[in-house]
């Protein structure tokens, strides 16, 4: 499974000097590390200087395996002043992703929009793109179990997108599910895209897709719910300001057709914050989603199974209850 991207990018790549260096979702390679990033540059070297196009066509040149300080590494040079890197775990084989490695780059640097790699937040942008479709690639083709193999069953492997804009507790939910752990300092607004798998009370395993909710990272999000069995928009019901924001958000997404009648869960989060723990509690509950329901348009949602669940990660708050609805709108 691939669990790192980087890119080396420099006016000449072999000098470290003016190289600047990229990772993704860690940084996993860094200019402490010399010898590392010389032996990566070094097997480039053999390949003839090319230089860009006047019609900005990227040279691509055929990818490279290589394991150096126990990485297993997949790397490609591009026109000469850029190499884009895959790391997988030790027991893959980097040639099982050669055509889809190729056809990616060539499809996200060739397509005509002029890509520039000045501006860093479109590097991030890149990188976000290749790792999500050869994660997605490997969950779809390479067919290997999770490491929580004695759970796999083919028949009852379900991906589950979680979305939601930033700062609403999307990672912070993901740990309490597989960890039953709640750390208020454990996470800053993520701009990190990951995949976490968790059992379904012995029916099965959930690929728990966690996407960052910064804007720059949203249009990465339909690419993302390919092929979702469920999705679950996540809404911090504490923060009334971005309630707007967040409204917008989750239309576009729903109303786009390719993701009609996949199920969906609304996770209303951060209840700890706004509901105040009394005999009232419930009326409290009935009003405040009744007016989520008017604010956000929910009656307007049509042509899927949907449920609407009010929680708190931090206290726990019908985080039991979440597993066992998405299992409900899985049913038949």
């Amino acid at each position: 499974m691939l669990h790192n991207i980087f890119l080396f990018k420099g006016n000449e790549i072999q000098d470290l000097e003016d190289l600047n260096i990229y990772c993704y979702p860690n940084e996993i390679i860094s200019f402490d590390n010399k010898i590392l990033v010389n032996k990566i540059i070094k097997e480039h070297n053999n390949v003839d200087v090319i230089q860009q196009s006047p019609s900005n066509h990227f040279k691509i040149d055929e990818p490279i395996a290589q394991f150096i300080d126990d990485l297993n590494i997949y790397t490609s040079c591009v026109n000469r002043k850029i190499i884009i890197g895959l790391i997988f775990d030790n027991e893959d084989n980097p040639y099982d992703y050669k055509d889809i490695f190729k056809e990616l780059l060539n499809e996200l640097l060739n397509n005509g929009n002029g890509y520039s790699f000045n501006e860093e937040i479109e590097v991030e942008n890149l990188l976000i793109s290749i790792f999500i479709d050869i994660r997605r690639f490997y969950d779809e083709v390479i067919e290997k179990p999770p490491e929580i193999e004695y759970y796999y069953q083919r028949d009852a492997f379900f991906k589950v997108f979680l979305f939601g804009i930033d700062e609403v507790g999307k990672s912070s939910l993901v740990r309490r599910l597989k960890t039953g752990k709640f750390n208020d300092n454990f996470f800053t607004p993520t701009r990190k895209f990951n995949i976490e798998y968790i059992p379904a009370e012995e029916k099965g395993l959930f690929a728990v897709w966690d996407m960052p909710g910064q804007k720059t990272f949203r249009s990465k999000w339909l690419k993302g719910l390919q092929d979702s069995n469920i999705i679950i928009y996540m809404i911090d019901i504490a923060n009334q300001r971005r309630f707007e924001e967040s409204k917008k958000e989750f239309w576009n997404v729903i109303n786009n057709n390719e993701l009609r009648a996949i199920p969906l869960l609304l996770v209303c989060n951060k209840t700890d914050l706004v509901i105040n723990a009394r005999e009232s509690y419930k009326k409290e509950f009935h009003n405040l989603k009744k007016q989520l329901s008017e604010f956000f348009n929910l009656n307007k949602i049509k042509d899927r199974r949907w449920k609407f669940l009010f929680t708190s990660v931090k206290t726990n708050y019908n985080i039991d209850n979440i597993i066992p609805a998405i299992l409900t709108l899985l049913s038949p």
